[in-house]
């Protein structure tokens, strides 16, 4: 499956990843279909935010809220391992639930790193390709 990602959206992922840089950077993928159109960063409010991530749960809720008021829905989530490559680690597999959200992974390396994405599903994650889009 292809998703569509716009061009400012993988951008932001980019620029959270070397913000929160040795941190790992987090948020939120918002969109309809398989079209992410917005990323929400949000806090880490991890207790080991080097190599874990918990985005911050007001910031869940609030993009919950808006999606039932017509904004774009929540589609998946966004975090970056800082020292490690753009795949889920086993802490991200312990931790998945299955949902079939998106999720978006930044590597370490120039500019965020590179930025691949997953479905996570029942049996695991699946890799995704993505295609850039004009916002």
């Amino acid at each position: 499956m292809t998703i569509e990602v716009t061009r400012e959206v993988l951008d932001a992922l980019g620029k959270a990843s070397l913000r929160a840089y040795p941190r790992e950077a987090c948020g939120i993928l918002l969109g309809e279909g398989a079209r992410i159109m917005r990323f929400v960063e949000a806090a880490n409010v991890h207790q080991a935010p080097e190599t874990h991530f918990e985005v911050d749960p007001q910031t869940l809720i609030d993009a919950h809220r808006s999606a039932r008021k017509g904004d774009l829905r929540v589609l998946g989530y966004f975090h970056s391992h800082p020292k490690g490559p753009a795949k889920p680690s086993k802490t991200d597999q312990r931790s998945a639930a299955g949902d079939g959200k998106i999720w978006a992974i930044a590597g370490e390396g120039e500019e965020g790193g590179r930025v691949t994405f997953w479905r996570d599903q029942a049996g695991g994650f699946e890799p995704l390709s993505h295609a850039p889009i004009d916002g």
